[in-house]
């Protein structure tokens, strides 16, 4: 699969670090390029098949959990895609999905099983991790004894910055915080179940939801490894660097590199580039339980 980015004579309804999105009227053209960001910055080196993984692992979590909250997902058949933009080439059916237009919520939804990232060290420091207290004793990599809601805004530097749910009813009514996190709570649930059955934890993941009239509704992506932590279950021990099927790869790397976390990042070497990729397949085959076959390039997953 080839990391070349694809432009098509459509409107350009927004672009983001990792997805394109096209303007088709009622609905939107959505397409996972093989981007790849870190601390909020878009890297110069993409990851090929990346975008692939995302679109059908998202995909795949939309069909899955649409009875728990309703998403934005209408259809990866690469015959409903606007006539101006075919044939469809084979990368193209693979990245990219018909969603519906919904108006964002500008918050990000995590939801924390385990103790990592941002809220290691914010524990850490403190004992607390965005207004939840913590038993004391923990170590990196710890379960919580329950998952916890952190939701996070972005900063005036351009990062994110967790909050506390009491800070996210002030931005957004009591009403909408409390749905915002019921709605992540289950999804989290559900999903961090099914893939510990597949030998996968889902240590922590992000959730972005907008409203389709009063309907609040899941948008973006869902559960994948741009948004979440995925550790290998079976080699889970706290205390210890857990191995992974994530971009924490790549983060490790720029971490060591000496990099200040500012524009512009640097190039990525080619064995993390296969290193990232091999992870990015293997977290979406076994979460799915089968191949990335050349049977699935029509974009039906």
């Amino acid at each position: 699969m080839s990391p070349v980015e694809t432009t098509f004579e459509l409107p350009l309804f927004r672009r983001g670090k990792v997805r394109d999105t096209y303007d088709l009227g009622d609905t939107l053209l959505m397409v996972a390029s093989d981007r790849i960001s870190a601390f909020d910055v878009v890297l110069p080196t993409p990851i090929p098949g990346k975008g692939a993984v995302l679109s059908k692992l998202s995909c795949y979590w939309f069909k899955r959990t649409r009875h728990l909250v309703p998403n934005h997902f209408v259809s990866s058949d690469v015959s409903q895609f606007p006539r101006s933009i075919q044939p469809i080439d084979v990368g193209l059916g693979e990245r990219a999905m018909i969603v519906r237009k919904a108006t964002r919520i500008d918050v990000e939804c995590v939801v924390r099983g385990y103790l990592a990232g941002s809220a290691w060290a914010d524990y850490a420091s403190s004992g607390s991790v965005a207004g939840h207290r913590l038993p004391s004793q923990l170590r990196k990599g710890s379960r919580l004894p329950s998952p916890i809601f952190t939701p996070a805004v972005k900063h005036d530097d351009g990062h994110d910055m967790a909050i506390a749910v009491g800070e996210l009813s002030r931005l957004v009514g009591a009403t909408l915080a409390g749905r915002l996190e019921e709605a992540s709570r289950q999804l989290y649930r559900f999903a961090a179940s099914h893939a510990l059955t597949r030998g996968i934890i889902v240590a922590d993941t992000k959730f972005e939801f907008g409203l389709i009239g009063d309907e609040l509704t899941l948008i973006d992506e869902a559960v994948t490894p741009d948004s979440s932590r995925f550790w290998e279950a079976a080699r889970w021990r706290p205390g210890i660097e857990q191995p992974s099927f994530d971009k924490q790869y790549v983060r490790d790397w720029l971490e060591q590199s000496g990099w200040d976390k500012h524009h512009p990042a640097p190039s990525l070497p080619p064995d993390v580039v296969s290193g990232t990729s091999q992870r990015y397949r293997e977290a979406y085959e076994r979460l799915k339980g089968e191949s990335m076959s050349k049977g699935e390039q029509n974009g039906r997953i």
